[in-house]
């Protein structure tokens, strides 16, 4: 009966064995959510790169008359520069992340990820939203002033409507798919410091 009075349940609590989580499976989905982000980064720049070429080119061959489209054309092609330099800026964020690294480091570059691609969404995509309607609307006026009233208006209608899908649908789903992915991740990373701090 003395025996049953002299347990040590610190010792007892020390030896039962704790559920680490899947460490491989997490470096796995950290491995898998790197090579989409660059993924991603390279379709955003070769895109980005031949619409600008495209629209050099129509800008060469067909030789625009206004003033407008040419500034459009500028204001165009300056935005998807601008954006794309911006966004280029989260490659050295991907290859921070390596297979050497602590969970600590692991965490703080997907929070540096997070708040680079927060930076991207509101701020740098707006800018670039913005500066991209006001361009594609001037590029369009020479060409919409030769139609009818009833022609241009459609032709703006349905361009301005395209964006406004873009803009007030697609994009905040695409963001939302985004942030759930980093957050899931920032959330293990969290959960694993956590469990091996105490």
């Amino acid at each position: 009966m003395d025996n049953d009075k002299n347990i040590d349940f610190k010792d007892l609590w020390k030896k039962q064995s704790v559920s680490r989580p899947d460490m491989q499976d997490l470096l796995a989905r950290l491995n898998k959510f790197k090579k989409a982000g660059v993924r991603s980064l390279w379709i955003m720049n070769i895109l980005l790169f031949a619409t600008s070429a495209f629209i050099v080119f129509v800008w060469i061959y067909y030789q625009p008359q206004f003033i407008s489209t040419k500034i459009g054309i500028i204001f165009t092609i300056l935005a998807m520069v601008i954006y794309l330099f911006a966004y280029n800026k989260l490659s050295t964020r991907y290859k921070n992340i390596e297979a050497t690294q602590s969970n600590h480091e692991y965490l703080q570059n997907l929070i540096l990820i997070k708040k680079k691609m927060q930076f991207l969404q509101t701020k740098m995509l707006s800018f670039y939203f913005i500066l991209l309607t006001i361009g594609i609307c001037l590029y369009m006026y020479e060409y919409a002033s030769r139609m009818s009233f009833l022609g241009a208006g459609l032709t703006y209608g349905i361009t301005l409507l395209w964006m406004g899908l873009n803009w007030f649908y697609i994009r905040p789903k695409q963001i939302k798919k985004q942030q759930a992915k980093i957050n899931c991740l920032i959330e293990k990373f969290e959960e694993v410091n956590h469990q091996l701090e105490s």
